[in-house]
């Protein structure tokens, strides 16, 4: 019997780390459905598309052959992002792309083309799928649904000691900025808006460390199944 996990929530909060875990932990595939608006946007800054036509990004995300597999390099990375034989994974976690993401996110155009591969994915089961929007419109169906969230300010600090730890030069407030705005579009575009599912189980990860959410998580989902 297979088995399909979602996890939601906000930006920063730990759903990818956390994700990534848990798939390996169990050996099903992590999707990160984020890492294709990611894409989508990458290419559009790159062409010069302009971000606020949904029209002109719908039409881009239509022509782009967007791929998700296992890492094939062993740089920290949680998979492999290809547009066409173009390795993207580390140009998506741009500043550029962070700033503008939430926008090409919100064009339900662009949300229908990608959900609709994002399910078929799922739908194949022993999938850890992590985004905005997994448990409520993606995979309803999803045997566990998870929804992560953390303060702003926390999630801020996380970010800006990832980019730190990559080498970037990067301003804490900047960060926050962005991420502030990045709540807001999320939690108030028309289409799937960031909310958790009726049925998904909230953890707040403020003040807990990565082994304290994954346990967490296990045990949960260890109740669910009767184990």
């Amino acid at each position: 019997m297979t088995e399909i996990i979602a996890i939601d929530g906000t930006a920063g909060a730990g759903k990818s780390t956390i994700g990534k875990l848990l798939a390996d932990h169990l050996n099903y595939l992590f999707v990160d459905t984020g890492v294709m608006y990611r894409a989508v946007t990458l290419i559009a800054l790159e062409k010069g598309v302009d971000i606020s036509s949904e029209h002109q990004v719908t039409r881009l995300a239509d022509g782009l052959e967007i791929s998700i597999s296992i890492p094939s390099v062993d740089d920290g990375r949680d998979c492999d992002v290809l547009i066409g034989d173009r390795d993207v994974t580390w140009d998506i976690r741009s500043a550029a792309v962070d700033n503008h993401v939430s926008i090409v996110a919100a064009y339900p155009g662009v949300r229908k083309i990608l959900s609709k591969k994002q399910r078929e994915i799922g739908l194949q089961g022993d999938v850890v799928m992590m985004g905005r929007d997994i448990g409520t419109v993606i995979l309803p169906e999803a045997d566990l649904k998870l929804f992560l969230v953390a303060s702003l300010e926390e999630r801020a600090n996380r970010r800006y000691r990832e980019r730190i730890a990559r080498g970037e030069q990067v301003d804490y407030e900047s960060i926050l900025a962005v991420m502030r705005e990045r709540d807001q579009i999320d939690s108030n575009r028309d289409v799937a808006p960031l909310v958790a599912a009726a049925d998904a189980i909230v953890i707040d990860t403020d003040g807990l460390s990565i082994d304290d959410v994954f346990n967490k998580i296990l045990a949960l989902r260890k109740n669910l199944r009767g184990q």
